[in-house]
């Protein structure tokens, strides 16, 4: 039976050594990554022209092979290069995911479970997705949750903490929400399915401090730099479900929608929030004037 495998919008990837259009194939049933999940990825953007911390991406990605236990193929300089001269075979009118990826082919000699580091392989996929910033988002209590690191590789942005992630989703779309609120194994708030999470109280902004159960993201540290600078007190701290339920304004941050404000959680509507407008406006000024990767 023919299946489309077609991208669903304008792509671009590099792989040995040459820009391919489409969704090449490149994983087979015998390959490690196919059967025993080897692959780690990271994500940035590029919009009107920016590509806000994109060496700091690149750096991450190469981090997360390590942790993995492959061995990075390219350096994070040649990453971003890479990733600049492929945002010019696009448009520019819409913008773009960048997601760099290594994978393994194979598992060591010792072991066929363990990913055999001289077979580690890289693309650069590089394809169109609009911003979905600041459109308002509802959330619910997920009954499942993250992992923590002694059972899962939360050390790294690996591919294999994200059907995790995909049930959550699922879960909360079956009960009319667009995404969840995790907890890490104690019971305390970790993230979203999908992103970073802030809430607002009494003028003090706050943040699940970072226990090693969810990746504390290159958006999230963003804002938080941003936000104190304009001097908002933010703190990274041990928050749980109650916090948030009594909450004055919750906002996610994230690489792929940067800044999103939470309307709506579990019964309980909430407005769209001035520290959210104001934590997007100084993102944006941030990389519009003096953000670096400028096309």
């Amino acid at each position: 039976m023919a299946v489309d495998t077609s991208p669903r919008s304008t792509t671009w990837t590099f792989v040995d050594g040459e820009w391919v259009e489409g969704n090449p194939k490149l994983i087979g049933p015998t390959s490690h990554a196919m059967w025993l999940a080897s692959t780690v990825f990271d994500g940035a953007r590029w919009f009107d022209g920016i590509s806000p911390d994109l060496d700091q991406h690149c750096q991450r990605v190469n981090r997360s092979a390590v942790n993995m236990g492959m061995k990075p193929t390219m350096t994070p300089e040649e990453i971003e290069a890479l990733a600049l001269e492929g945002v010019k075979k696009f448009d520019g009118k819409t913008a773009i995911y960048i997601k760099p990826m290594y994978w393994a082919e194979h598992g060591t000699s010792y072991s066929v479970v363990a990913p055999d580091a001289e077979s580690t392989r890289f693309a650069l996929c590089l394809f169109e997705a609009p911003m979905g910033t600041a459109k308002p988002s509802s959330l619910t209590l997920s009954p499942f949750r993250r992992p923590s690191p002694e059972v899962a590789m939360t050390i790294a942005k690996a591919g294999s903490l994200y059907p995790n992630s995909g049930r959550m989703i699922i879960e909360a779309h079956s009960r009319g929400f667009d995404n969840a609120l995790a907890l890490d194994v104690n019971g305390n708030v970790a993230e979203t399915a999908s992103s970073n999470i802030f809430m607002v109280k009494d003028g003090v902004v706050m943040t699940p401090i970072a226990n090693g159960t969810f990746l504390a993201g290159i958006t999230r540290a963003r804002i938080i730099g941003l936000l104190r600078e304009a001097g908002f007190d933010v703190r990274e701290v041990t928050l749980t479900p109650k916090d948030f339920a009594n909450a004055d304004e919750i906002f996610t941050s994230g690489n792929y929608s940067k800044i999103v404000p939470v309307t709506k959680f579990e019964e309980r509507e909430l407005q769209e929030g001035p520290v959210a407008r104001k934590a997007l406006e100084l993102y944006m000024d941030w990389a519009r004037s003096g953000g670096r990767n400028d096309t």
